[in-house]
């Protein structure tokens, strides 16, 4: 488990990452903006012939800008290329709506758990 920046403070965003099943869990926590995204983009800075199946738990992410949707876009761009998979799961209301309006929910797979995501 990997745990980066401090939780609870207004404008930050708290990553961990798990590795369940074969499967890397990346928890965020906080507002993806600009000024956040670093630590998102190094957890998921994967290694080559590292792990390929990715599943990002956006259950505690209140904000989420077009730096988020970016690095999810590039990063699934990346695993699809090595035959793996990036899935979204627990998106709260304001982060499924800038998803929708950005059509990423036509492009990667959106589950309500953690859990239905690795299980699919």
């Amino acid at each position: 488990m990997v745990d980066t920046e401090q939780p609870g403070q207004p404008g930050q965003l708290t990553v961990r990452t798990d590795f369940v099943d074969g499967t890397v869990v990346v928890a965020l926590a906080g507002e993806i903006d600009h000024q956040t995204a670093g630590p998102l983009r190094e957890a998921l800075d994967l290694p080559a012939g590292g792990a390929s199946h990715v599943v990002l738990d956006l259950r505690e992410v209140s904000f989420m800008d077009s730096s988020g949707i970016n690095i999810i876009l590039a990063v699934h761009q990346t695993l699809a290329q090595a035959d793996g998979w990036l899935r979204l799961a627990g998106t709260t209301p304001a982060v499924q709506r800038v998803i929708q309006l950005v059509g990423i929910d036509g492009v990667i797979d959106c589950y309500p758990t953690v859990q239905q995501a690795i299980a699919d």
